[in-house]
């Protein structure tokens, strides 16, 4: 039977991290550790709490675990600025926040655009029609009008290659469902979208991440990687990076899937807005799955997803689909189908380009003389932050000002590491709140983390 350790047993081999996890855990919930804090370095942790340094860094690495802290490389380890769950409201009134967290661009004159195609689906015939269920394959009226859609620069998938999932999360469940059984591996880029992290953990998948440099995931890295079933990347508009894979590039990571025999998760979502660049499906169509969404394009509260399988992977995908019952509603294909027909879908499109594009001009102009890595028509950016701050130390205080924005740890894979950089989401705000924000910011960062500090 164990035995607890005495004060006297120093490194006792007894000891039991997670105790002493479990108290620092409570001073952080409780305030007494703030966020943007430093934890004592591990050495000094370790004599101060009579213990081992092997135990002191796996207390340390019990609290990266739980979320509520994060190490980064040459500076030690640091409170994390927001612990998982659900959070509270860090200023009042709640109203007075801004959201440069979460990117779901909505403009002021979509509802009047959007609403004629409502009207007609609230007549009691369609509306009946709408209510029944619906495969995941759709109509043929709904397939034709989802290629012309999706289709860029001189790629237009078959309608019938096409399904349809409630949103874009759930396409992304259900591709990742059909090409990695539980157990196995999925490759993504170290930088990647978060909610992947979450349905790949719930799916059993094990995530291993490839590295990157300015042109995007490095084809040597895939190589080098265990073995893979499929590669989840975004090659255009990279969320949280901003960069787009040039054409070389592309053809080497095809040559290298290729070889590999892997199937590509392509996640199109932003593609809308470089419709000069077509999908990696154009140059590898046997082995991609290209999925999108309406959540970007026309607004959050209008869910539905896509999903382009390769040719004769319709059934498996379509079966993944129907096991985790991710199909889509009547209604919403309906709707959408019409906004797509009617040309409301790329009226829309055409003007988020326009906004996306004068959004990057205020931030260029807000951060000049910052290290920024941007597309010039994308609706987010990657900052790159002055030395003397810690991503999550900015978090924090950017957070007392009422501005929300995502520390680049978020972004990560399979490392408690933090980048010193943070992702603005500038699509949610209108224009004037975004200016004064990232103004804001700006002043923030040119100070130090000590003017920025609570009194």
């Amino acid at each position: 039977m164990r035995r607890a350790a005495t004060s006297g047993e120093v490194g006792s081999p007894v000891e039991d991290y997670r105790l002493i996890a479990d108290q620092l855990a409570a001073d952080i919930r409780a305030g007494r550790l703030r966020p943007g804090e430093r934890l004592p370095p591990q050495r000094p942790f370790a004599r101060s709490r009579n213990i081992a340094n092997s135990t002191a860094a796996r207390v340390y690495g019990e609290l990266i675990r739980r979320g509520l802290a994060v190490g980064e490389v040459g500076r030690g380890t640091f409170v994390r600025a927001a612990p998982p769950g659900p959070q509270p409201m860090l200023m009042e009134p709640a109203d007075a926040r801004v959201d440069l967290e979460v990117n779901f661009p909505v403009l002021p004159e979509q509802a009047e655009l959007l609403a004629p195609a409502m009207t007609r689906l609230g007549r009691p015939d369609v509306l009946a029609a709408s209510l029944q269920p619906l495969a995941g394959a759709g109509s043929p009226a709904a397939r034709e009008a989802a290629s012309s859609l999706l289709a860029r620069a001189g790629w237009t998938p078959e309608p019938e290659r096409i399904l349809f999932t409630g949103n874009g999360r759930q396409a992304i469940a259900a591709a990742l469902a059909a090409c990695v059984p539980a157990g196995e591996r999925l490759g993504v880029e170290e930088f990647t979208y978060p909610v992947v992290k979450g349905i790949a953990a719930h799916l059993g998948i094990t995530l291993v991440p490839l590295a990157m440099d300015e042109h995007g995931l490095l084809p040597e890295a895939l190589a080098d990687a265990p073995p893979l079933r499929a590669v989840y990347l975004q090659p255009t508009l990279h969320n949280p990076l901003g960069m787009t894979i040039p054409p070389r590039r592309r053809a080497q990571l095809v040559e290298t899937v290729r070889a590999l025999d892997l199937y590509v998760i392509e996640d199109a979502i932003y593609g809308f807005l470089r419709d000069d660049v077509p999908p990696l499906a154009t140059l590898a169509p046997e082995r991609t799955i290209v999925l999108d969404s309406m959540s970007k394009r026309l607004a959050p509260g209008l869910t539905l997803g896509y999903a382009v399988a390769p040719p004769g992977f319709e059934q498996r995908l379509a079966s993944a689909l129907r096991s985790g019952a991710w199909a889509t509603s009547r209604f919403a294909l309906d709707a959408a189908t019409r906004w797509t027909t009617d040309g409301t879908a790329d009226t829309i499109g055409r003007a988020k380009r326009a906004d996306a594009a004068r959004r990057q001009r205020i931030r260029a102009e807000s951060l000049a003389g910052f290290t920024v890595r941007a597309d010039p028509g994308g609706y987010h950016c990657w900052w790159e932050l002055p030395d003397h701050w810690r991503a999550e130390t900015f978090v924090a205080a950017a957070a007392r000002l009422g501005i929300a924005i995502a520390p680049g740890a978020a972004f990560t894979v399979g490392t408690g590491r933090a980048p010193g950089a943070v992702r603005l989401a500038l699509g949610t705000p209108s224009h004037r709140t975004l200016t004064d924000a990232l103004d804001l910011l700006a002043g923030l960062a040119r100070g130090t983390p000590e003017d920025a500090a609570p009194e």
